[in-house]
């Protein structure tokens, strides 16, 4: 029933240009490994194996995810711009691969936009402002705020890594504040929510589906979410604007990316597969549920986002005076 599916998505959707062509090409002829640039359990890493478990099934071959933490990316995205162009190696990676590193660090090994050919924008979520339920007493941003200028600089958040939405979020709050907190890096945000449970840092802002889980058992508090709208995930914790911080409206991404160079036919294929796999019943509700909304766009449109938000992002970098630690 998934090749049907698949069959069918390729056969009706309108987003996918040179239709006639992708029929006839090859692929896939041999497994397809799905590059992961963090650690396991984080965004990045459940967007990749929910996107690997359907596409498997859908194309009769092996769909592997493999991470390969580092630099925030970039170890992943050196493997993945150097892989043939072929279909067989795709990278899903977050705001902070494809749009943030560029604004952030002028050095940066590689081009989120010449380096990769772009599949689809897979999914956003927003940050949510979380602290240690045992370690920090507060439950509203003015007590997070009091908590932290009583803490003078003794108190630590975590990330997924410098770059990320997340220490952009928390580099912006503290300077919107006036408040001090001192930035722990790790190689993904299931490895920084992990010690942020374990109470070894005290307050992080977190993708909202890496900590749902937690702040619903308890073991995490929630604050405010950077979006514009509540969450159906979280429907008791209030958005910035409503907890008193304007505009403060972040929202982090995954995307799906390929080696530059991608043929067009190849490309539709990959694109459909994709999708469908993102699109799939089981798939949307499962990443609903955890606070992911599903988007699965053309590429066209995924290209143009991102431009857009590199742009952005430099200006935020810029005009906060943010550097890369």
């Amino acid at each position: 029933m998934l090749r049907r599916t698949l069959l069918s998505t390729l056969a009706a959707t309108p987003l996918l240009p040179g239709l006639a062509r992708a029929q006839d090409a090859a692929w896939p002829t041999r497994p397809v490994t799905i590059m992961v640039p963090f650690v396991a359990g984080g965004p990045s890493d459940i967007i990749a194996r929910t996107i690997a478990n359907r596409m498997g099934q859908a194309v009769g071959q092996p769909v592997v995810a493999e991470n390969r933490a580092g630099a925030n990316g970039e170890v992943a995205a050196r493997l993945v711009m150097r892989a043939p162009a072929d279909g067989h190696m795709l990278f899903v990676g977050s705001i902070g691969v494809f749009a943030i590193n560029a604004a952030l660090r002028p050095n940066l090994g590689y081009d989120p936009v010449r380096d990769f050919a772009p599949i689809t924008m897979a999914v956003t979520t927003p940050n949510v402002l979380v602290v240690n339920a045992e370690k920090v007493p507060a439950r509203t941003l003015d007590e997070v705020v009091a908590w932290l200028k009583a803490q003078d600089g003794r108190a630590s958040y975590s990330t997924s890594g410098v770059g990320s939405s997340d220490h952009l979020t928390m580099e912006l709050f503290k300077q919107r504040t006036g408040t001090d907190v001192t930035h722990v890096p790790y190689q993904g945000g299931a490895a920084a929510a992990t010690d942020l449970i374990a109470g070894n840092v005290q307050i992080s802002f977190q993708n909202l589906g890496t900590v749902a889980a937690h702040i619903q058992g308890g073991r995490l508090r929630a604050i405010l979410l950077t979006s514009a709208t509540r969450s159906p995930v979280l429907p008791d914790v209030p958005t910035a604007a409503e907890a008193g911080l304007t505009d403060f409206v972040v929202t982090s991404w995954q995307a799906v990316m390929a080696p530059a160079g991608l043929p067009q036919p190849v490309l539709t294929k990959v694109h459909a597969a994709t999708v469908a796999a993102l699109r799939h019943p089981e798939s949307v509700q499962r990443l609903n549920a955890i606070g992911f909304d599903v988007v699965a766009n053309s590429p066209d449109d995924y290209r143009s986002f991102q431009q857009a938000e590199i742009a952005r992002w430099r200006e935020v970098v810029r005009s906060a005076n943010i550097r890369a630690e």
